[in-house]
């Protein structure tokens, strides 16, 4: 198994990606805290890994409180010993966040403090129980649009998530020597509700499409594929990378409507 005797957190692990690499990591061998705002939520996931013969436990967490994200690298090193894989992927798109100069602040400041300072809160606290524990992998999810503009305004949640990019390259230059490693993960669109719901008009879905090489979108179980391969020990000299799973959406260049 990949991940045997690994200790890992998953943040944002009720849905989505974060539900596909908590599954992903537990089937590798892991030992899984699913964290996630909605308990419930990853009360459902660890029962999935549960009836699967995997090991987790469910967190509820706010990415963005402090005390909050230090109760989470309390729990999972109290309970299992050790850190050796943390997953900051909690994060959000907010209703309202358009263009720069029509986005309010408090939307503004929302996005922020769970994309960008929930990322930061899960290094300050979670790095220094890695390193107790000899090391690590510490993945960070960013976006395809830390690297290039969005056609669609999304002026917080890009901002954010170039944030979190330049911050996981410092971090893998400040720790490579201590054993851990910093990897940020570029997801391109993926197949959820929330994309759905913007390609309901069939218009505006062919304008998009055009622009992805491979047409057609994502699956949260590609990122958790990528996701297993930071986490494991095969990824051992992959250090600052912006790890893109996109399609090839990054690499076209197309004009066409």
């Amino acid at each position: 198994m990949r991940l045997e005797n690994k200790v890992s957190i998953v943040t944002g692990g009720a849905g989505g990606i974060g539900r596909a690499s908590s599954l992903r990591f537990a089937a590798e061998g892991a030992k899984v805290l699913v964290a996630d705002r909605n308990e419930a939520g990853a009360a459902a996931v660890v029962a999935e890994i549960a009836e699967a013969g995997g090991t987790a436990e469910a967190f509820g967490v706010d990415v963005a409180v402090s005390a909050e994200v230090l109760s989470m690298i309390e729990t999972a090193v109290g309970r299992w010993g050790r850190l050796d894989v943390l997953f900051n992927n909690a994060g959000v798109f907010a209703d309202g966040d358009e263009s720069v100069v029509t986005t309010e602040e408090d939307v503004w400041d929302h996005v922020m403090a769970v994309n960008l300072k929930g990322v930061y809160l899960g290094c300050k606290h979670g790095i220094p129980a890695m390193l107790e524990s000899g090391g690590g992998s510490l993945i960070n999810t960013s976006s395809m649009v830390a690297m290039m503009g969005s056609a669609t305004s999304q002026a917080a949640y890009t901002a954010s998530k170039g944030g979190v990019l330049a911050l996981t390259r410092e971090i893998a230059v400040e720790f490579a020597k201590r054993g851990l490693r910093a990897n940020a993960i570029c997801p391109g669109p993926l197949n959820t509700e929330l994309i759905e719901d913007l390609f309901s008009d069939p218009h505006q879905k062919q304008r998009r499409f055009v622009h992805m090489p491979m047409g057609r979108l994502g699956e949260s179980t590609e990122i958790a594929d990528a996701a297993l391969f930071l986490a494991s020990d095969e990824s051992s000299f992959v250090n600052g990378t912006q790890f893109v799973v996109d399609g090839g959406m990054t690499a076209a260049y197309v004009t066409a409507e």
